[in-house]
């Protein structure tokens, strides 16, 4: 799909329809590395943004769906989820983490990337059961050699800070999780717009998810991020892509997590099938 030159008035290009399996939906998901094997076909007719950009275009229904941070869907009663397909952690991530110079139990504040929406609460939640409630703040600067003590980061920042030199130590979120919990963590999700006809969407969806994951061995080889080897292992051991009965007992007791230590309503994911019916 092409893309016009210039942005609509609320900022985000809009794709052409003529020829374009996805349209007229407007559909967004993150360049991050981990999010490859759910645009796998239609990695042209999407519009790519970071985690928090692709949630202010859905609240502003300049899209239509999008791979978004899970607290997106659980803070803001808005949204179907279409089922079966997410980003999830069993363990290690590694593209999530607290990078950290001093101890945990010392932090009375952490600079956050502000592209993240999950993983900020998803440490909030992480350090509230260790009896920490540091001030939370935006990361002012991603210069790696002047990074705050408490820093959060996620995506393919995090990726690239963890295999440069650094003086911090590295808490890995989705290892906390798993030692907390011992169960999967869900990351992200596809959230559709409620009050669309999105059948037609979620087959689309599903199949591009199912594709990726069919084909991942052929993703990590022709791939250029990083090398062959770091992509095998973050892509089929760090991360998975179905979303089944374990991964939403994950995502339950995050919301049980989320409403314990939050103020906010935390609302349940309302799922839908990836058939389109």
């Amino acid at each position: 799909m092409d893309y016009r030159k210039t942005p609509d008035e609320n900022g985000l290009p809009q794709p052409t329809p003529a020829g374009s399996s996805l349209a007229p939906f407007r559909v967004g998901s993150v360049r991050f590395l981990n999010a490859v094997p759910l645009t796998r076909g239609l990695e042209t007719q999407v519009v790519f943004a970071t985690p928090s950009e692709l949630a202010a275009g859905l609240q502003r229904d300049a899209l239509d769906a999008a791979l978004v941070s899970v607290t997106e869907v659980l803070l803001h009663d808005r949204y179907d989820v279409l089922d079966g397909l997410a980003i999830i952690s069993r363990g290690e991530v590694q593209s999530v983490f607290l990078a950290h110079r001093r101890p945990l139990a010392e932090m009375r504040e952490v600079c956050c990337d502000t592209a993240s929406l999950t993983s900020v609460n998803l440490l909030r939640v992480l350090l509230a059961e260790r009896g920490l409630r540091p001030t939370f703040n935006p990361l002012p600067h991603y210069d790696f050699a002047a990074l705050p003590d408490y820093t959060l980061l996620i995506g393919d920042t995090a990726l690239d800070f963890a295999r440069s030199p650094h003086a911090h130590e590295i808490w890995d979120l989705g290892r906390a999780w798993d030692e907390l919990t011992k169960l999967p963590f869900v990351y992200a999700v596809w959230a559709l717009r409620r009050g669309l006809e999105h059948g037609a969407l979620r087959r689309q969806l599903a199949r591009a998810g199912q594709l990726g994951i069919q084909t991942l061995d052929t993703i990590i080889r022709e791939r250029t991020d990083y090398d062959y080897d770091f992509r095998k292992t973050y892509l089929t051991h760090r991360l998975h892509y179905t979303l089944g009965e374990e991964e939403k007992r994950g995502l339950a007791k995050f919301i049980e997590l989320l409403r314990r230590h939050g103020a906010q309503p935390v609302f349940e994911p309302q799922f839908w099938p990836g058939d389109g019916h």
